[in-house]
């Protein structure tokens, strides 16, 4: 049949492809790839963690440093500390670290040491040493440090102590330390 006049259909029938003709059905849209988030999350928290412990790690060496590092930052500081080293701690290597280079001047606190080591092997008494405070006189890059040296015991069941006035000499480098021993009395 023909479509009426001034009609806009078309006149040629419709056309369809056989099914084997037709392209292939376009498969369901691949599922977009999961997003990152944990992967990121992991990534941010594993930096802050890795920054923190760097932290800690560099907080912990400054806070070793000082206080592993010896006090010299005063003529009487550095007295009081190497008498501590010395006499009471009876630690050599601890008290060079407050003294010059050349200890040869330290000789005289030295055999004080000596002598009383001995006179512990020998009567089988422990002394204990102990000093008052310390006076200073500064001039320039040296100090006089003058201290009385309490040296006690306990004898026989009777508590005996002795006082020694000792001076001693020290210089300013890049900190003060102990150059000269020398008792005054």
């Amino acid at each position: 049949m023909q479509p009426p006049a001034g009609s806009q259909v078309s006149r040629v029938p419709a056309q369809r492809a056989p099914s084997e003709q037709l392209p292939p059905a376009q498969a369901a849209p691949a599922p977009e790839p999961p997003r990152r988030r944990l992967r990121t999350v992991l990534i941010v928290v594993g930096g802050v963690l890795a920054l923190l412990g760097m932290g800690a790690v560099i907080t912990g060496f400054v806070w070793y440093n000082r206080a592993a590092t010896p006090d010299r930052s005063s003529p009487d500081v550095v007295v009081d500390n190497y008498l501590r080293a010395f006499l009471v701690d009876r630690n050599d290597i601890r008290a060079d670290q407050f003294t010059c280079k050349d200890g040869e001047q330290l000789d005289p606190l030295r055999s004080l040491r000596t002598d009383l080591l001995a006179r512990e092997d020998r009567f089988g008494v422990t002394f204990t040493l102990s000093w008052g405070q310390l006076a200073e006189e500064k001039k320039g890059d040296v100090a006089v440090v003058r201290v009385t040296l309490v040296i006690s015991a306990l004898v026989d069941g009777i508590k005996q102590s002795d006082r020694q006035p000792w001076q001693f000499e020290t210089r300013l480098g890049e900190d003060w330390r102990v150059c000269s021993s020398s008792p005054t009395g």
